[in-house]
């Protein structure tokens, strides 16, 4: 847990100069690392510039399209799509994470500060898999 602390902590230090979307990729690539789907993880997201920087950095695969996506990285619910049904949904602002039951977890930015929120009981329904190193940011419910 110490490790996956630094880790982000480096991130945000080593990348402080860098944009939003870059220090987000940093914290997802982490979270996605320390879950299993039980398939390959394929990244789509409402956001380009996320999309592009999950790109750049090559540890998840990317797709254009939302059908062929393992987990969706949704910014705005206006995007939210019918198809979205078997996909795992990852949000960017907690507020989705209340209104789209479907999502497991969020990050979202508080007072200049990320923070991660992943919902236990969503993750048992989806079938999701979460390593211990997620412990401390695994929730009973929505607050």
């Amino acid at each position: 847990m110490k490790i996956f602390f630094l880790s982000i902590f480096l991130a945000l230090f080593l990348f402080s100069n860098e944009n939003k979307e870059t220090i987000q990729v940093e914290i997802l690539e982490n979270i996605f690392k320390n879950i299993s789907l039980g398939k390959k993880i394929v990244i789509w997201s409402d956001n380009k510039k996320l999309l592009h920087e999950f790109d750049n950095k090559a540890h998840f695969s990317t797709t254009q399209k939302c059908h062929m996506a393992s987990i969706i990285v949704l910014e705005d619910k206006k995007n939210l799509k019918e198809d979205f049904c078997d996909k795992a949904i990852f949000v960017l602002n907690y507020e989705l994470l209340k209104e789209i039951p479907k999502s497991f977890g969020s990050m979202f930015w508080k007072k200049g500060r990320p923070n991660i929120v992943i919902i236990e009981s969503r993750t048992k329904e989806q079938n999701i898999s979460v390593s211990n190193q997620l412990d401390m940011y695994l929730e009973e419910k929505i607050w």
